[in-house]
């Protein structure tokens, strides 16, 4: 009886740690795909904009269109958790958004903009979950997982941005093709939660589905500004940046390139933050680091373009690696359970990216109004500087104190990274 008790407790820590490790894979996919998406179209928004008749406003406002989803579809998140649980919510995300992204590049502007909103909401729903799941699966280590799964943000980003203008050559010189094929890998991640599903773990509904209000909280509008702001510089960096290179004689594909550098760059930062933000009592030290270089680049752009871009491209990966991971890291840092990351993650990522989405439209728009690119730029350094002034106050060591509008029930146990 003694042997074969033991052997029950080994096969179950087996399994334990057989679904974790699936549950990491299968996270790491799903954030393979959640900026893809967005950051094929800067390295062939020449051709997209040659190839639908689009001005610069407009191509602002398709750059624009899954932020202005993140803003609006963002809220859903918790209420799709509560009711169908976290996993099988991000099981239909992906497959929305692999059909998203299979329509948006056939031949209708009409199709091109709802393809890429639609792209963007299932991106929303998936970034407003992601950290709570994390949360309530990996307990004490879910910054190393933030972390991980930020990295995978940062791999799919510039894997989009470098292979863009290489596939549309293999593709045909078709940049319609060049934006479809990122379905594939959207459909592949929908397909491997599939074993994750129908279990007592998928549901999450209880604790996901906890309604706290975070609106008058300090702390969260903390984070909240800090995460827009950081994404109006980001979204506009991944739309125009190449086009700005492009304008200073460099080719289309050196620009994408250089977009692409950024984005590798921002790999190991993500890994790294991860690691050590979980660390610190204050996070402070880390914002100051991310929001000098990120201020860096855009100085470095605006007053000697040609004198090192690769410079100025790797202190853009550094900033936005280290913002970007912080923000994640803080939707869990500042929470003090589930419901509350939850709550924080779809306030930040519903304001924050609804004011993001001003960034791509408003640099399109002042480089119609001016014909340059120095007053954009100009634009950028002030928002950076006060990105670094609200992360200030993101950073400092307390919890979000939000007003609960339902007693949330006794947290689920976390799966430890080890499967113990």
């Amino acid at each position: 009886m003694t042997v074969s008790a033991g052997t029950a407790t080994g096969d179950r820590r087996g399994g334990v740690r057989r679904e974790t490790a699936l549950l990491l894979f299968a996270i790491v996919l799903v954030s393979l795909n959640l900026r893809s998406a967005l950051t094929v179209i800067g390295p062939l928004i020449r051709d997209v904009r040659e190839g639908d008749g689009l001005s610069g406003t407009a191509v602002g406002l398709l750059a624009a269109a899954p932020l202005l989803a993140f803003g609006l579809i963002s809220p859903l998140g918790p209420r799709l958790a509560g009711r169908f649980g976290i996993e099988r919510t991000l099981v239909a995300c992906m497959l929305l958004l692999a059909a998203s992204l299979a329509l948006r590049p056939l031949p209708s502007v009409v199709l091109l903009f709802a393809g890429t909103f639609a792209a963007g909401a299932a991106i929303a729903v998936a970034n407003v979950l992601l950290p709570a799941l994390v949360k309530r699966r990996f307990g004490a280590q879910a910054t190393f997982v933030t972390g991980l799964y930020s990295v995978a943000l940062g791999l799919g980003a510039a894997l989009a941005a470098g292979l863009a203008v290489p596939s549309e050559g293999w593709l045909g010189d078709s940049w319609r093709a060049a934006l479809a094929v990122w379905a594939v890998p959207a459909l592949l991640s929908a397909l491997i939660w599939l074993p994750l599903l129908g279990g007592p773990r998928s549901s999450g509904a209880s604790a996901a589905g906890v309604r706290v209000n975070l609106w008058r909280d300090r702390v969260a509008w903390g984070v909240t500004s800090y995460m827009a702001l950081l994404a109006v510089q980001f979204y506009s960096q991944v739309a125009w940046l190449p086009e700005i290179y492009r304008h200073e004689g460099m080719s289309k594909s050196a620009a994408g390139a250089l977009l692409s550098l950024s984005l590798v760059v921002g790999i190991p930062m993500g890994f790294a933050v991860g690691a050590v933000a979980g660390r610190l009592r204050d996070q402070r030290p880390i914002v100051w680091a991310g929001g000098i270089a990120t201020l860096g680049g855009w100085v470095g752009v605006l007053v000697a373009p040609d004198a090192a871009p690769g410079l100025w491209a790797v202190l853009f990966g550094l900033g936005f690696g280290t913002g970007f991971t912080l923000v994640l890291s803080l939707f869990v840092l500042r929470a003090a359970d589930t419901s509350h990351a939850v709550a924080l993650s779809g306030m930040a990522q519903s304001v924050g990216y609804t004011l993001a989405a001003v960034g791509p439209i408003a640099v399109g728009a002042l480089h119609d109004l001016t014909g340059g690119w120095h007053v954009p730029l100009v634009v950028l350094i002030g928002v950076a500087a006060a990105d670094l002034a609200v992360g200030l106050v993101a950073g400092s060591a307390r919890f979000v104190r939000g007003r609960e509008l339902a007693a949330p029930p006794a947290e689920p146990q976390a799966v430890p990274a080890g499967g113990s």
